[in-house]
């Protein structure tokens, strides 16, 4: 129970950590997506270094010296909490992201990461020596076990009723319990050598260099099928919040039925299950019915990365070493976790200009499949080629019918950019169409003559298209807006107006610039500002824009730290005392109504929604927007009345979202 009770509790304090710390830096880097991949691919090298630390220390030092070194590093990283990155790591907007939060999280939570992630190869090793006719390799189904704990518990159970600071102080007081039960563990257990786990072992061969490259390759690909399943779906299907957590619990799940030593998983019996599952997910990436059928494209990913991970796990627990190579089988598998999280976090962005990955993850597994199945029988080695020779084909005719009416592609670390054309020039309905994964961000047409055709979401109907009318009268105005997109709402300047665009991604920069007119055909001046746009504001002078439009939100996946309390009041000190605060809403996931009515009220403003339903005219989309302003009579303008406003609801059991609470489970629609 020692043993067990201690690798829980790190493991528990090990996946704790990760959405918590990313939750803490979203804010600094846009609120991206990318930043949970970098996050993973940071906890997956931290973890190599782990399992290296656990290699070296046990097969180089003697237990009684090893012992004084672990406890002399575990007082040291309880020297260095809390956990929480200070003031001086935040951007200033010009840097390359993935280095910066790498670099962020080492000197944030580096050694205690470190030494969590090499507890269970020690207590393992540890146990194996003070329980000599023991299975240490159950153990590492506990480790998975309380990661999957602490990854459910944390949007369910930590982060509904914790602040972020008192998440941080939490966790520091656990990782001192942490710390005083493994040192404990260090000094008590027996300095013997490594036991024999069966009468011959002493005369079993060592794992050979085969042996060392099938681990690497079973390990590397589950993570390769893991980080490409959640890019797959989080940004090509739908960027539904929390969306990432059920992959990551699937693949942990898979680990904790592989290493739970009762044989649950056999080839022989599951064979054709994976085969149909792989085959199903290959179907799926060449199937425009269901490319965006949020229920088919779950129950055929979600269940194919189970059964493809559990067959990655299930034969690294057959093919595993005899105990006294437990370190070295545990270090393997960790770098191919790495290895796959470097080649879909950092690799596959540099290389792809779209999400290919996952098309050559389902080629690595099917070719895993095809090795290990051959030698079932004949229909499994028949079948494991024909699904190898399909998934191939599959994800070779992905890769070029992806470009099907593409002008442009660019993948960075903010996802994939993609300029999609219709209609042939000339034609009144020739258009162009940005788009952000499955999320359309704005479109024009190129028609001369209709290029100035305020259209999607930014139409003169919608609420920032009132909220921009009704200032109009008083002379030249000066307007902001969080989100460049296409520029769209440049083409209600006018001379003497001034458009001052914040986004944070060059390539959308790059896209509005070269792809779009609306900004060189806006007859106002249009300046564009790099970086997150919260810190731009906080490092700007007042800015005194009649209208602030906060265009975050067009999308499903929205950045937090722009929807906030202290976000708003920052807002609000760069618009005029009458102007207006617009944000846009509109989400197939989440009520955001409440949370602006709330903030908005609690910095003294007043608040009205503008939701726009414009059935089936081509040059509209359905918008819903907030606008706030301090001066009630503002909202009253004739544009605004006309384009629909009402009061927006305001739920008063609904907790005030802070840049130190937030709870996306609470506005779920």
């Amino acid at each position: 129970m020692p043993y067990a009770a201690t690798i829980f509790l790190s493991s528990f304090l090990l996946f704790l950590v990760q959405p918590l710390i990313a939750r803490l830096i979203l804010p600094w880097f846009g609120g991206s997506p990318a930043v949970w991949t970098t996050c993973m691919l940071f906890f997956q090298a931290l973890l190599l270094a782990g399992y290296v630390y656990a290699h070296a220390a046990v097969s180089r030092l003697q237990p009684r010296a090893h012992a004084m070194l672990h406890a002399a590093l575990l007082a040291t990283a309880v020297l260095t909490l809390p956990i929480a990155p200070g003031e001086s790591w935040l951007p200033q907007g010009d840097e390359e992201p993935i280095s910066h939060i790498l670099l962020l999280l080492a000197a944030a939570v580096g050694l205690p990461y470190l030494l969590l992630a090499s507890t269970s190869p020690l207590l393992q090793v540890w146990y194996a020596r003070s329980r000599p006719h023991g299975n240490p390799y159950r153990l590492f189904a506990v480790s998975n076990l309380a990661a999957l704990v602490a990854l459910v518990g944390y949007p369910f159970a930590v982060e509904p009723y914790l602040t972020s600071g008192e998440q941080v102080r939490a966790w520091s007081w656990l990782f001192g319990a942490f710390a005083l039960l493994s040192g404990a563990l260090a000094w008590t257990t027996p300095a013997r050598s490594l036991p024999l786990m069966v009468a011959d072992e002493a005369r079993a061969r060592g794992p050979g260099r085969g042996d060392y490259v099938l681990w690497l390759a079973l390990s590397a690909t589950g993570s390769v099928m893991l980080l490409a399943v959640t890019n797959h779906l989080t940004q090509n299907v739908a960027s539904i919040p929390l969306l990432w957590l059920a992959p990551l619990t699937l693949y942990l799940l898979s680990f904790v039925v592989a290493f739970e030593g009762k044989g649950l998983y056999r080839a022989e019996l599951l064979w054709i299950f994976i085969l149909a599952w792989i085959a199903g997910m290959a179907w799926l990436l060449v199937d425009s019915d269901f490319q965006f059928d949020l229920n088919v494209q779950l129950a055929i990913y979600l269940p194919g990365l189970f059964l493809a991970c559990l067959f990655c796990h299930g034969e690294l627990y057959r093919e595993r070493p005899p105990a006294r190579h437990l370190t070295g089988f545990y270090l393997t598998v960790s770098a191919g976790g790495a290895f796959g999280g470097l080649l879909v976090a950092v690799v596959a962005p540099l290389a792809f200009d779209a999400y290919y990955e996952l098309g050559v993850g389902l080629i690595a597994l099917a070719l895993l499949a095809a090795v290990r199945f051959a030698s079932l029988n004949r229909v499994a080695r028949f079948a494991s080629l024909a699904v190898l020779l399909g998934v191939t084909g599959c994800a070779a005719y992905d890769g070029f019918r992806y470009h099907d009416d593409v002008r442009y592609s660019a993948r960075g670390f903010f996802g994939v950019l993609r300029v999609k054309e219709y209609g042939a020039p000339g034609e009144p309905s020739h258009l162009r169409r940005l788009m952000h994964g499955a999320i359309m961000h704005g479109e024009q047409y190129m028609l001369e003559g209709r290029r100035s055709i305020v259209t999607t979401y930014y139409h003169e109907k919608s609420g920032v298209g009132a909220a921009i009318r009704s200032r109009q009268d008083g002379g030249p105005i000066r307007v902001g807006v969080i989100g460049l997109g296409t520029g769209t709402l440049a083409a209600y300047g006018r001379p003497g107006d001034v458009y001052r665009f914040y986004d944070i991604d060059p390539h959308v920069i790059e896209v509005a610039r070269s792809e779009f007119t609306y900004l060189s055909d806006s007859r106002a001046q249009v300046e564009i500002v790099l970086g997150d746009a919260r810190l731009s504001l906080e490092r700007e002078p007042p800015q005194a824009f009649d209208v602030l439009a906060v265009d975050a939100f067009s999308g499903d996946a929205i950045p937090v730290h722009l929807i906030t309390r202290q976000a708003l009041a920052i807002y609000l000190r760069h618009v005029k005392p009458d102007g207006i605060v617009a944000f846009h809403v509109s989400n197939r996931f989440l009520d955001l109504v409440p949370v602006v009515a709330r903030i908005a009220r609690e910095n003294g403003a007043r608040a009205v929604q503008v939701l726009d339903e414009p059935g089936d005219e081509d040059e509209r989309a359905r918008s819903d927007w907030i606008l706030v302003s301090r001066e009630a009579r503002v909202l009253e303008r004739a544009e605004i009345v006309d384009a629909g406003a009402v009061v927006p609801e305001d739920r008063a059991q609904l907790r005030t979202w802070t840049d130190d609470y937030s709870n996306l489970i609470r506005i779920l629609k």
